[in-house]
């Protein structure tokens, strides 16, 4: 008896907790006609989906001056192998439609099989996750980690090795991942500052805005706890005192031993 008590307080438990950021939401499904690139297709009816969660190397797609990515053409190519002229089924966890009107989904074929984890685990794409997209980051996080331990795909070509916050400056303008030590946090107004040199007005920094502290510690993620770590951080590095990387949601900092 006590037994069954036990188990009805838990499951009550669980009816009771909101929704995480790893809820998926199914919502139809399609044939898929086309692939554009590594993480782009187009579907039957038309839709154009972009494969939330991962960024495979890029193709120019008719812009101008823009330099084709090492292994693009080979990642296109998984994703063909992967899933044209199949049905796919789209799930989403997040936004659903970003500014070019694609879809942001999460896709199974027809045997329940993720294409993401998939293109990730041949080592074909890296985790690039939003604040408002959110779901399933930890299991690609651990797919992705995988296989560059393994050195698949992209992770054997220098073009995507991972970064020393030493070396950042020289990669100011690229989507990046960028390991190092924290040597102190600064809590200012609007940002925390995570800074990784002696001299905050030319060191990496990683800044974190305010608006996203709250979601980095529900998360278990404190920046202020952060002085003395080592971590891995992925985005886009800018320039402004020094290289900085924005962190707008908790996934894109990784702890490391």
């Amino acid at each position: 008896m006590h037994r069954f008590h036990a188990l009805l307080v838990v499951f009550v438990l669980v009816l009771c907790l909101p929704a995480t950021a790893d809820t998926l939401t199914t919502a139809g499904s399609g044939k898929v006609v086309e692939i554009v690139d590594g993480d782009t297709l187009i579907l039957q009816d038309g839709r154009e989906v972009r494969l939330v969660g991962i960024q495979a190397p890029k193709l120019p797609l008719g812009r101008r001056n823009f330099k084709t990515w090492p292994l693009a053409d080979e990642a296109k190519s998984a994703l063909l192998a992967l899933s044209l002229y199949k049905t796919v089924t789209l799930s989403y966890g997040g936004r659903r439609v970003d500014r070019y009107d694609r879809q942001l989904a999460h896709l199974h074929d027809e045997t329940g099989s993720w294409i993401q984890g998939e293109i990730l685990r041949r080592g074909m794409a890296r985790v690039y996750s939003f604040r408002d997209n959110r779901a399933q980051v930890a299991e690609m996080l651990a797919i992705e980690r995988e296989a560059r331990q393994a050195k698949r795909g992209i992770w054997r070509h220098a073009f995507y090795q991972v970064r020393h916050a030493d070396n950042a400056q020289r990669h100011i303008g690229s989507f990046q991942l960028v390991e190092g030590t924290v040597r102190a946090v600064a809590v200012r107004r609007k940002y925390t500052y995570l800074n990784f040199g002696a001299n905050w007005r030319d060191d990496f920094t990683i800044a974190i805005p305010a608006k996203a502290h709250r979601m980095f510690k529900e998360s278990g993620l404190d920046p202020e706890s952060l002085q003395g770590r080592n971590v891995r951080v992925r985005g886009w590095i800018k320039s402004r005192n020094g290289p900085m990387i924005d962190a707008s949601h908790p996934e894109q900092i990784e702890i490391l031993p």
